[in-house]
């Protein structure tokens, strides 16, 4: 059976002072195995050494011959994707229609959605019959039916998977076991990320009690080598011969019964020294991985209005001649809304329409767009800049419970799309908002961060309206889903639909 195995691996950049990862020992073989950090631990540099797109600065890593890597970004059209498209094997037949790959995809690629780009790459690597098939963020910004066809792709693989992804419903459902990335070292957990994640935390927390004791025993140690130390010093005085007569044998005959008897406390001392090096020893031992501070305030209040959006029965236009059917919609002040369909349906356009006539003061509406441009980023950033005081330190200490570093974020020029989600959000949260309008608000962020956010929204006081496609955020939130479907029998129109009983 092939199999993958790292021994004693050390990486670091060419130029950087710093060990990314530092003798790094694991093993895996076929199935799925989730590879889980934090952006900017490594998890795309681990894929690329495991492929060999990388070497080691220390190590071995034992690999099989025939590799394949499936990079996050599909800028430019897979190497073999014209030679798939012209073979007339039945195996390629059979990919490109599991994966619904066109054979117009290559003279199409400026066009393709990333969906239909990612489709394409993975089919080539598929073709490939890699014995190591490593994929990073393969479901990224996909809707549910393109998510659906690429998980069938990747359970139908059979080999040694590595898998980068945020979607905790594809690692539980794909993965046996999940590589917990935290530099310089790696933990490996059998199981999907719900059970991996639960058997870490456990395990930490073992750890963590483990090194309380072991320190209280130091602690408790450390008294009775002082207690002893004090009670030693008094005996060595009252045994002291010095100021007795030469001539008092008596005296002197006690003295000398009281040294002997007291002889093993010398003794006593060491090994009770050698029992706190002992704890220490061992307490130095153990490892407790870091823990991110959660916890993250999501300051809202409900509004005492009966309802903050209503908005009558109409059409918004999708550009060209396509429309969305909309019935009566209300948002009330406590309500819990996903708003789902497939990418191209206008979910984005009908949060724009809605946000537009929304009647509320500006302090109670938070609006996250799916998309900030560049200028828009620096113009926000800038805002941040001018914060003082506590009002600073409050959202800075946000953005770092989301898994980003204040100062390294107020130094730079244009925050990453990730960081500018979470300042966006931070910088309104003192105004105590009662609706937030989130389009996308995971994009770009890593999974502890999603999780963070997650249980903020969760004590979130005021109304919600989400837009998705991470379906267990939606399920964790959201108890009404708006609905966009295709509308019978009119290519051009499509129509949303409330669902009460929410996202299924």
């Amino acid at each position: 059976m092939a199999s993958l195995v790292f021994r004693q691996v050390s990486f670091s950049y060419p130029g950087s002072p710093v060990e990314l990862f530092q003798s790094v020992d694991f093993g895996v073989s076929e199935g799925w195995t989730g590879i889980i950090g934090p952006n900017g631990a490594g998890k795309s540099t681990l894929l690329q050494l495991a492929s060999g797109l990388l070497s080691t600065s220390q190590g071995h890593i034992h690999r099989p011959d025939d590799t394949a890597y499936c990079p996050q970004r599909t800028d430019s059209p897979p190497s073999g994707l014209r030679d798939l498209l012209d073979s007339v094997e039945g195996e390629a037949y059979r990919i490109r229609g599991h994966l619904e790959v066109d054979d117009d995809f290559l003279s199409r690629w400026p066009s393709l959605s990333h969906g239909e780009r990612k489709r394409a790459q993975l089919a080539v690597s598929l073709w490939a019959r890699p014995s190591l098939w490593a994929v990073d963020e393969p479901t990224n910004h996909l809707d549910a039916t393109a998510n659906a066809i690429i998980v069938r792709a990747l359970q139908s693989y059979r080999g040694i998977g590595l898998l980068v992804s945020h979607d905790r419903d594809l690692l539980d459902t794909l993965c046996t076991h999940c590589l917990f990335v935290e530099p310089p070292h790696l933990d490996l957990r059998s199981g999907g990320y719900t059970t991996a994640k639960s058997s870490l935390e456990d395990d930490n927390q073992f750890v963590i009690e483990q090194k309380t004791r072991l320190a209280k025993e130091q602690r408790r140690l450390a008294r009775e080598v002082d207690s002893r130390r004090r009670h030693q010093q008094k005996a060595d005085r009252a045994r002291s011969k010095r100021g007795i007569s030469r001539k008092d044998h008596d005296a002197k005959e006690k003295i000398d019964r009281l040294r002997v008897a007291d002889s093993g406390g010398g003794k006593g001392m060491r090994q009770l020294e050698g029992r706190i090096r002992q704890a220490s020893e061992r307490e130095s031992s153990l490892i407790v991985r870091k823990q991110r501070a959660t916890g993250v305030p999501l300051a809202g209040q409900q509004s005492s209005r009966n309802a903050l959006v209503r908005l009558p029965e109409g059409r918004v236009s999708l550009g060209e001649s396509r429309t969305l059917l909309t019935p009566p919609l209300m948002v009330q002040p406590s309500d819990r809304i996903a708003l789902i369909g497939a990418n191209g349906t206008g979910k984005s356009t009908l949060l724009r329409h809605l946000v537009g006539q929304i009647d509320l003061p500006p302090s109670d509406l938070v609006y996250l767009p799916q998309e900030v441009d560049a200028e828009e980023s620096t113009r926000i950033l800038e805002q941040v800049k001018q914060f003082r005081g506590a009002a600073l330190g409050e959202l800075m200490q946000w953005v770092s419970r989301l898994g980003s570093d204040p100062s390294q974020l107020l130094d730079s020029r244009l925050p990453s799309p990730g960081e500018i989600r979470k300042l966006m959000l931070a910088a309104r949260m003192s105004d105590r908002p009662s609706l937030l309008v989130l389009d996308e608000p995971t994009n770009h962020m890593d999974l502890p961060s999603i999780e963070c956010l997650e249980a903020a929204l969760a004590d979130f006081a005021g109304a919600l309206l989400l837009v998705s496609h991470d379906l267990r955020f939606l399920r964790s939130l959201t108890a009404t889903a708006w609905d966009i479907q295709p509308a019978p029998n009119d290519p051009d129109s499509l129509i949303l639909h409330v669902v009460s009983q929410g996202v299924a």
